[in-house]
């Protein structure tokens, strides 16, 4: 269990370091001089040489690269994300704010995904290659091949434009979460009831399973104790990966519907080149994908101890 434990947590650390240096990297070595975009951000007008240099100086962007890059690692270390560049606000507190509204949005989506898709799941693969099967199919790789962007535009254009139903634009009341909503979850759906069909189909195709038929086990006792956890196990790492990813796509979906969130948040600190601002966002998705991978492993476990048991 140690050797587990400390497998884990190396993973964690090599995972982080790479998303930390990689953000970085890529920063640094960006089209265009950072020190004038954050003077132009901070101060909305053309601005002396001097003043030019001396950001340039107050944001560390006169070091070295690994003398900067250790400078923004060591606070974060005890927690701290430091200051924006731009504005020298705390960052931590505009970050929750942010985390606050992409958070619920997430779930909420990922939930819609959920009801859409184990239901359509279960019926298609009642009847492999029959209509609803096909029917199902066909819809879940439309939704895979629409893009997030063009499927929220179309449902503002609907919903919003034409039948004046739902707000398009915001987050003052819980209807402004309807369509952004609904846009991430159309896509997690489709995703997921062709994972999902395929597990089961998969599962009851077990050699083991004509044994248990044969000793009399009925077919509700095998779905429930043979096929369902053996179908889970693709479900569980899709379902996990999926709410990682989540967290990406609202950032897309939110800028389209004009939310608050880290989305905003994210694409206002890139181009106002905001170095710790954009470094904070990256690393807490590099944080959300570790904490997400690790309890994938421990529903492996609890679903096939044969997978603990072997890591053990």
């Amino acid at each position: 269990m140690i050797r587990i434990i400390l497998g884990l947590l190396l993973r964690a650390f090599v995972v982080l370091g790479g998303a930390a240096i990689a953000t970085f990297s890529l920063l640094w070595h960006a089209p265009g001089d950072p020190a004038l975009a954050i003077a132009l951000a901070r101060y909305a007008t053309i601005v002396p040489p001097d003043v030019i240099e001396q950001i340039r100086a107050e944001v560390g962007l006169d070091q070295g690269f690994w003398r900067a890059f250790v400078g923004w690692v060591r606070p974060l270390l005890v927690g701290d994300f430091g200051k924006s560049s731009v504005t020298g606000q705390e960052i931590w507190p505009q970050l929750w704010t942010a985390i606050r509204y992409t958070v619920p949005l997430a779930f909420a989506g990922l939930l819609i995904g959920l009801v859409i898709s184990v239901p359509l799941a279960i019926i298609a693969a009642k009847k492999p290659g029959g209509w609803i099967d096909r029917f199902a199919v066909g819809i879940a790789s439309l939704g895979v091949a629409i893009p997030a962007f063009w499927l929220g535009l179309l449902l503002i254009l609907l919903f919003s434009v034409e039948l004046g139903w739902l707000p398009a634009m915001g987050a003052r009341t819980p209807a402004h979460m309807i369509l952004p909503a609904l846009t991430l979850g159309l896509g997690v759906s489709a995703s997921l009831t062709r994972i999902i069909r395929s597990g089961i189909l998969e599962a009851r195709e077990s050699a083991f399973l004509p044994a248990f038929r044969r000793r009399g086990v009925s077919e509700r006792t095998i779905e429930r104790d043979h096929v369902g956890p053996h179908a889970a196990i693709p479900v569980i790492t899709v379902l996990g990966l999926e709410l990682a990813f989540l967290l990406e796509g609202v950032v897309v979906v939110e800028v389209i519907f004009g939310r608050p969130g880290l989305g905003s948040f994210l694409v206002e600190a890139i181009f106002s080149r905001d170095f710790p601002k954009v470094q904070a966002v990256v690393l807490l998705t590099a944080v959300v994908f570790v904490v997400v991978n690790l309890l994938i492993d421990l529903a492996y476990s609890l679903l096939d101890p044969r997978i603990g048991g072997h890591d053990a």
